[in-house]
């Protein structure tokens, strides 16, 4: 565990440069899409928020990471490899013939718990797994990061209402909104503000935050497992697509574009 802002900070950085180097050998992933929710990442991975343990991927007893922006695999990847989970040098087999590594997240890769990329599916399956711990009597969260774009699809609000329904409060959902999809910026699409209005319409206790601010995101976090509430959880991160490298932030059309080694070296040269 990672106690000081300093070193989150530091991991955060590290993290978004072993994405870079992945990508650039596959020529394929989502770069951008992930060094959005980084800071999330490594909040729930190396802040201490979630239990876990690498040397047994399948401990019952473990909390549950869902990544329902699946797209995303490349930030969920190294900070597995990282901790532990598998050799860090497996992540050479990014998106490569044959490899367990792909584009979109695999189940089979330990430390996974699903296979995701299809957009809100993640989001409900993170729903069901809440109910059976509550069902067990389970002492384990849920937790499950949801792209912006992801809250257009129906089967969404369809959990949201089930989730509240059921007092899922072991349940916390965090929206990275970077307010992009794959073409353009959702307020262009259609307007998904107020955000916080429409999720505790559904029942949900909500929270917004800076997601690129480590210590907003651990307040956010703090007192999780207490169950003072009987809500589940929402938290609305603010955050930047391709946060860190200036050429790539806010730009559309990175979205699944893989830099190229002189452009990772640029990258490279900015997170310095």
């Amino acid at each position: 565990m990672l106690v000081s802002t300093e070193a989150l900070e530091a991991k955060a950085k590290e993290i978004r440069n072993l994405i870079l180097d992945m990508c650039v050998k596959a020529g394929t992933g989502h770069v951008t899409s992930s060094f959005s929710c980084a800071e999330l990442m490594v909040a729930l991975y190396h802040g201490g928020v979630m239990r876990f343990d690498p040397a047994r991927p399948n401990w019952p007893e473990r909390d549950r990471f869902i990544l329902s922006k699946g797209q995303a695999s490349v930030i969920l990847y190294p900070l597995l490899a990282d901790l532990g989970f598998f050799p860090k040098a497996d992540l050479d087999l990014f998106a490569q013939k044959d490899g367990k590594f792909g584009v979109h997240l695999q189940h089979d890769v330990p430390g996974v718990e699903i296979t995701s990329g299809s957009l809100g599916q993640g989001f409900n399956i993170a729903t069901g797994m809440a109910l059976a711990a509550q069902k067990d009597r389970s002492l384990q969260m849920v937790f499950t990061l949801l792209g912006d774009g992801e809250c257009y699809e129906g089967s969404m609000w369809e959990a949201a209402m089930f989730a509240a329904h059921n007092k899922l409060n072991n349940l916390v959902a965090i929206v990275d909104r970077n307010y992009q999809c794959v073409t353009n910026f959702t307020e262009n699409i259609v307007a998904l503000e107020p955000m916080e209005d429409k999720w505790q319409s559904f029942g949900w206790r909500t929270l917004r935050i800076n997601g690129h601010d480590f210590d907003e995101i651990m307040d956010a976090f703090k007192g999780i497992r207490s169950r003072q509430h009987t809500q589940p959880l929402m938290i609305i991160a603010d955050t930047v697509k391709g946060m860190g490298v200036s050429f790539m932030e806010c730009e559309p059309i990175w979205h699944g574009a893989a830099p190229s080694g002189e452009d990772a070296k640029q990258a490279k040269a900015l997170l310095a």
